[in-house]
């Protein structure tokens, strides 16, 4: 949006007469708007979760997508005292004939068990809550469209988590998620392949600068090296040395490339260790960047 009468694109927004108004010249751009906000004023979390209306967001790592009640475990009253023995056993089995009626057709027993799975390898892979409820979201995709027929649930939750990883560009590889989720990697690749053309998912190439972070870190060398290697990536692609070569083996070779330039040499077997591959790999891609890059180094 510009201004009609200077061009100017900041604009600020008078809240008491609902007008935005241009910050150069001072036009009235737009008049009587509404106010989105609530209408109540909240000094502390407190009052505004209490006086918030909307109730807690949608959460798809929940089978219910948490809008169901739950019968908790401690067996005590409002006021925090026990509750009489003969209460407790009424309360167990209300708790019992809650959670059958709440699991009561095959696909809600299928996201008990798939989501489970799923908060699992999650935790083993140390991914965060956003990154969860993504997967959760995607794997109920699957569900909907009927993929998850014929195929064991663990090789879908593993193929969806490893689609989102690299939809938000989080470097977790087939070997790691397969390592966690105890499941062939040829099998979470088949999976993979059939859920990105069922659901048409647009997901990036698996960019090498990903990993350059992670193998500085566990190889503990400085910021200047993390620096070259990046610079080195960089040049790699403009050069297009990576399209058809897997990102690990590249990042590794500019990791190793960088510790040699800047004094603080690992060897290629601890590099390999560390990237998850082998170390023939690395002196490929050593060779490949040295000789486009016209790198002035040796092994």
């Amino acid at each position: 949006m510009k201004c009609p009468d200077c061009g100017n694109t900041s604009f600020g927004k008078n809240a008491e007469r609902g007008e935005i108004v241009c910050r150069k010249c001072g036009s009235v751009v737009a008049e009587n708007e509404y106010q989105t906000g609530p209408e109540w004023r909240a000094f502390d979390a407190d009052q505004r979760n209490s006086r918030a209306r909307a109730g807690a967001p949608l959460k798809y790592m929940s089978p219910n997508k948490g809008l169901v009640t739950e019968i908790d475990q401690y067996n005590r009253d409002v006021r925090g005292g026990k509750i009489a023995p003969s209460q407790q056993a009424q309360l167990y089995r209300m708790r019992k004939w809650h959670k059958r009626a709440s699991i009561s057709n095959s696909i809600e027993r299928n996201l008990a068990i798939a989501l489970t799975e799923l908060n699992r390898v999650a935790a083993h892979l140390g991914l965060q809550e956003n990154i969860r409820e993504a997967s959760a979201l995607l794997y109920r995709k699957c569900v909907e469209k009927g993929l998850i027929r014929g195929r064991q649930i663990e090789s879908v939750v593993s193929a969806v988590v490893y689609a989102v990883c690299r939809q938000y560009g989080i470097p977790r590889t087939l070997d790691e998620i397969s390592q966690v989720a105890e499941i062939p990697k040829k099998e979470i690749g088949r999976t993979y392949r059939l859920i990105t053309q069922e659901l048409d998912l647009k997901v990036p190439l698996t960019n090498p600068r990903f990993y350059i972070s992670r193998f500085v870190t566990a190889l503990k060398l400085s910021g200047s090296t993390q620096e070259k290697a990046l610079e080195l990536l960089d040049q790699a692609v403009k050069k297009g040395l990576i399209s058809g070569r897997g990102p690990m083996g590249v990042a590794a070779a500019a990791v190793y490339i960088a510790s040699v330039m800047t004094a603080e040499r690992r060897t290629q077997k601890e590099v390999a260790d560390v990237a998850g591959v082998t170390e023939v790999t690395i002196r490929n891609r050593y060779r490949e960047l040295k000789r486009a890059l016209d790198l002035n180094v040796s092994i």
